[in-house]
Order: C-alpha cells, then sequence, then structure tokens
C-alpha cells in the first residue's frame, strides 16, 4: 500500500505553529484545535515571551482496555525524539491533558529547514498513535496467545470506523470492516478491493502482507457487538507475519494500518472525479457533434428550398 497521500502532520496545528514562527510582531496566542472528533490541541504563547510556546494533547487511547490512558515511557521516548533541541516534556502535563510539550522557537534555525521541523512537531499525534500500535502489536493477547484463545482486540483511529486485531502463532489478522454512505462508493471500492487482492496475490508483491476480501465477517470476528459487523462495504483482511512487523518494515506496517480506511476513501473520492471530469468530456463532445450536425441540417435545409447558405455570400 502506497500511503503518499496521507500526511503525518496535522495541517491545522502546522499552521498555527508556522504564524508563531514567521510572525514579525510578538504574538498572544490561546487556541483549542480538535480534530477526528476527540483529539484535543491546546496552543499557547505570551506575547511577553514570544520564544516559547505550550502545546498541550488530549486524546483517547488507540485501544480501550489494552493500553492505559497515560502515555506510556515508550511513547514518551518517541516524543522526545522529535525535534530534541525544540521540544521540551513538561511534567505532569496540563490538567485534563495526556501530554505538554514546552516548544523553543528560538531553536528552529532561521532557513529552509524550519518549515521540515516544524513539520516534525505537529506530526505528534501521529507519534503517539504509532507507537501505541506498535505496543499492542507486540504485546497485546501474548498470554491468550499460548493458550489458544485468540480475542479480538478493537482500535478506533477514526471516529466510526474501527478495525480489529488477531493476534495468532506467527501471524497478526488485521480486519477493516468498511461502510459508506452511498452505493455508488461501495461499487468503486469493492472493485478496488477486488484488484487489491489480484495484484497482492502476484510475485511481484510477495514481501507485502496477503491480503482479502469478503462481503461477510471472518469467523474470528464471531461473537463481536452488531454495530460493528454491519457493513455494506464488507471486510477486509490483511495477513500479518512477524517479517512485516521486523525492523523497518514495522514503521510502514503500523502507518498503512492507522491508514487503511482514509486512503480507501481517498481512492474512491479520486476515482469518482475521474468518473465525473471524463463524462463531462465526453458530455461536451457530444453536444459539439451535436451542433455541428445540427448546423450542417440547416444548411441542407436551406440549399433544399433555394435560400442562400451562409457560405454562398462573396465580399
Amino acid at each position: 500500500m502506497r500511503m503518499a497521500c496521507i500526511d503525518r502532520a496535522s495541517p491545522a496545528l502546522k499552521q498555527i505553529l508556522l504564524k508563531l514562527y514567521c510572525a514579525e510582531k510578538a504574538l498572544e496566542i490561546d487556541h483549542h484545535l480538535y480534530e477526528f472528533g476527540s483529539v484535543e490541541y491546546h496552543i499557547q504563547s505570551q506575547a511577553s515571551d514570544p520564544q516559547l510556546a505550550y502545546l498541550s494533547i488530549s486524546m483517547p487511547p488507540l485501544c480501550h482496555g489494552v493500553l492505559p490512558k497515560e502515555l506510556s515511557s515508550k511513547t514518551i521516548e518517541m516524543v522526545k525524539g522529535l525535534c530534541p533541541n525544540v521540544v521540551e516534556i513538561i511534567e505532569p502535563a496540563k490538567e485534563g491533558y495526556q501530554l505538554t510539550l514546552k516548544l523553543n522557537l528560538n531553536q528552529i534555525p532561521r532557513n529552509k529547514d524550519y518549515d521540515k521541523i516544524i513539520r516534525e512537531i505537529s506530526s505528534v499525534h501521529s507519534v503517539i498513535l504509532s507507537s501505541q500500535l506498535k505496543e499492542i502489536l507486540w504485546n497485546v493477547n501474548s498470554d491468550d496467545a499460548l493458550q489458544g484463545m485468540y480475542k479480538p482486540i478493537k482500535l478506533v483511529y477514526h471516529p466510526r470506523e474501527p478495525f480489529f486485531l488477531i493476534r495468532q502463532p506467527q501471524r497478526i489478522i488485521a480486519v477493516f470492516p468498511i461502510r459508506f454512505k452511498e452505493k455508488s462508493d461501495v461499487t468503486i471500492a469493492t472493485t478496488f478491493f477486488q484488484e487489491l487482492v489480484d495484484v497482492g496475490s502476484s510475485d511481484k508483491w510477495a514481501k507485502v502482507p496477503p491480503c482479502n476480501w469478503s462481503a461477510i465477517p471472518p469467523p474470528e470476528l464471531r461473537g463481536e457487538a452488531f454495530e460493528d459487523l454491519s457493513t455494506n462495504g464488507g471486510f477486509f483482511t490483511f495477513d500479518i507475519s512477524s517479517r512485516h512487523v521486523e525492523g523497518n518494515r514495522l514503521d510502514k506496517t503500523v502507518w498503512s494500518l492507522l491508514n487503511f480506511s482514509t486512503y480507501v476513501r481517498y481512492h474512491v473520492k479520486s476515482t469518482k472525479g475521474f468518473i465525473q471530469r471524463r463524462m463531462r468530456k465526453r458530455l461536451e463532445s457530444l453536444v459539439e457533434v451535436l451542433h455541428q450536425t445540427n448546423s450542417e441540417e440547416n444548411e441542407q435545409t436551406k440549399e433544399h428550398q433555394g435560400l442562400p447558405s451562409a457560405n454562398t455570400f462573396q465580399y
């Protein structure tokens, strides 16, 4: 899967931080920003000390019951690694938030690299989620797996779009229930899924996780809540082996899982736009042909009636 269309950084957060950094005059900012319906950023900066800004973030855990509400030490370390010279973690975090960062804006170089650094800071939400999913892939159901019990773990990245992980010996199954509001979207998506399965089974893509699409829930999801299994786009499944979560592949696998639903919707939207453009172009061509045919018929009618046509006038 190619996720080039998905940006790890929050566009809205990046815009605010750029505004702070590039401001010619000191700014007083106390701004709340909401994303995905459940993620809250709080950005603060005082005009009396424009070189400092404070960023607090509140977000639910990726999986209730498996991960604690507080951020783990591994996640904290990943956040610290964003931009060590610029980002400082404040402990304890501001009340009501899981994380508060102190941003030393004067440590951001005044050259072309500033945009890259601010983009990195704006990706803090993605860093936290990626870290949480890595912990789940490493730890979830380890005791149950030894006893032959493979309980699905429900994860929620985007509201109303949960997906499931089932850890089994030597592999992890990721299942995505697919829902759309419009029937045309379902048609485009199911066609895309079938093509994705065909391509994924080819020798060229033998190293990527095998995938499958089905209109009915896989047996691993038996017993899950009815609302989670009620779909009109079926269920897409990835079969992830140990080699897909080793070394640098782990980051790619995690990011692809977190954004698979977004990628599918992006593809459906792009396909609909392409179809509409082709139909519009085809309609314009047909109108042009009809207009030309109508003009020729008018000319022939005038000639048949003995009336001078536009072409008979001499100048």
